[in-house]
């Protein structure tokens, strides 16, 4: 257990504790999206009244290009190595960048708690206990497997991979064998809301995971491909999503009442019984746990990221994690026990509505890393509120504000729908508008002032080569590459 327990937090993971290679993330993205949530997102988009065949086709080209923004996210993490949103901060400042964070926070605790919704149904199946009893019992063996951190996560998602993609063959022989597949697909008739419904609940799922991918890469040696790994990282994420979401639609479109009665019961029931059933609710279970870990660690990350930014705290103790972790399981328990009665309207609502939140931070963050700062970045000084990106960076924050109110017109949810979904024939396409309105902006002003983007990386000196090499540009040791 000792060699598993991770000591890193926000701090930058030295060279001398990098390992892998870019193939982990493939192992670990497809894990994560080989699970039953995936499946309900992808019958989703036939529940609300698509047809199969386009449905399927826009899960797809969602799945690739919110995984695309998603694995340009991940790339960052090699060369870094440091977590996602600690990153963020040479965008919005030390300071600013809690208010993007806040929203990020929030996410994780919703997905935690749909999450253990499906997940405590398969638990209290397989244990006789009961809904309530499964979800509490989720939740312990999520929180004790985030709090070890980094290395059991990429293990568990290796090993829910393999069982998870089995299992899933196993139930589409299965469903296959129960539907006449041609007639299924049969009705082409295109609507364009639609359509545009299942881009956009795909692109959220994955657009969801660019807060925190970054975290599951940090740790691969400086020298790995950023090819590699955005390759990597969209193949397994996409593959996963896919894959699970199409089963979601096939199910969707033949099962009508019977699915959404019971998600969890009936895809256990189409597999079979005895021994078969309880195996498929491990699966599901397992599936979960996988994601849940990683919202779990994320969440953990996010919220130390938040607090450390005015405290000017660097790093944190195992006992500490231990502490955060412990928080993030009580609430997103609770939420996910008050919530449980009206999972399946909630969590689409839930999906689209945090996408408005994603998409101008994800969009501000690539044009910098990519565009502006050209992979340049002072790391000793993303813990300065003094340094060379301050405490709050109001050029990226003003952005990040327009691009949320620019998404407000397009946007359609239960509890909001604004103006021009209804010329656009109730289609939502707030996620596109989201990405392009504030990546246009911050190109155009960021690039008219770079006097804070150093010339080379700027790394602690420790942990570039365990020796002081000079002052970095806010007064810390710090070595240039």
């Amino acid at each position: 257990m000792a060699g598993l327990l991770e000591q890193r937090s926000i701090d930058v993971v030295p060279d001398d504790e990098r390992h892998g290679t870019a193939f982990s993330q493939f192992t670990l993205w497809l894990g994560a999206n080989l699970q039953i949530t995936a499946v309900v997102t992808g019958a989703l988009a036939v529940v609300f009244g698509g047809g199969a065949f386009w449905s399927v086709i826009g899960l797809a080209l969602g799945n690739l290009l919110g995984g695309a923004v998603m694995a340009l996210h991940s790339a960052q993490g090699p060369r870094l190595g440091l977590p996602q949103m600690i990153q963020s901060r040479a965008q919005f400042g030390v300071k600013g960048a809690v208010i993007p964070l806040a929203l990020v926070i929030v996410m994780y605790v919703g997905f935690f708690a749909s999450g253990s919704v499906l997940a405590g149904q398969a638990v209290g199946e397989l244990t006789h206990l009961g809904e309530t009893p499964g979800i509490v019992i989720f939740a312990l063996v999520t929180a004790l497997m985030a709090a070890i951190g980094y290395r059991v996560i990429h293990m568990l998602g290796r090993v829910a991979g393999v069982i998870c993609a089995v299992a899933f063959v196993y139930l589409g022989i299965r469903l296959l064998d129960r539907i006449d597949l041609g007639a299924v697909l049969a009705d082409r008739a295109f609507d364009l809301p639609m359509f545009l419904l299942a881009v956009s609940l795909a692109a959220s799922w994955q657009l969801a995971f660019g807060p925190y991918v970054a975290d599951y890469s940090r740790y691969l040696p400086r020298t790995t491909s950023a090819r590699a790994t955005f390759w990597w990282t969209l193949s397994g994420s996409a593959l996963g999503s896919q894959w699970s979401m199409v089963f979601g639609v096939l199910v969707a479109a033949t099962a009508g009442d019977a699915f959404l009665a019971g998600q969890v019961g009936y895809v256990v029931a189409l597999g079979g019984t005895g021994l078969i059933a309880s195996f498929l609710y491990f699966v599901i279970a397992l599936g979960k746990l996988t994601i849940n870990v990683l919202n779990t660690y994320g969440g953990f990350m996010s919220l130390v990221t938040s607090i450390s930014g005015f405290r000017g705290q660097k790093t944190l103790s195992p006992r500490g994690r231990a502490l955060y972790i412990t928080g993030i399981m009580v609430v997103g328990t609770v939420v996910a026990l008050l919530g449980k009665d009206s999972f399946l309207a909630s969590f689409k609502d839930f999906l689209l509505f945090l996408l408005t939140f994603f998409t101008p931070w994800s969009a501000i963050n690539l044009v910098d890393y990519y565009l502006i700062s050209r992979e340049r970045y002072d790391i000793p000084a993303l813990a300065d509120p003094r340094g060379r990106y301050g405490a709050w960076r109001w050029d990226a924050l003003t952005v990040y504000g327009i691009g949320l109110v620019a998404q407000l017109p397009f946007l359609a949810t239960h509890f909001y729908t604004g103006p021009l979904v209804g010329p656009l024939g109730g289609a939502d396409i707030s996620w596109v508008v989201g990405l392009v309105v504030p990546a246009l902006l911050y190109w155009l002003l960021a690039r008219r002032d770079t006097t804070h983007i150093p010339e080379h990386t700027i790394l602690p000196a420790q942990a570039a080569s365990g020796e002081d090499s000079g002052a970095g540009t806010t007064g810390t040791a710090a070595a240039r590459t």
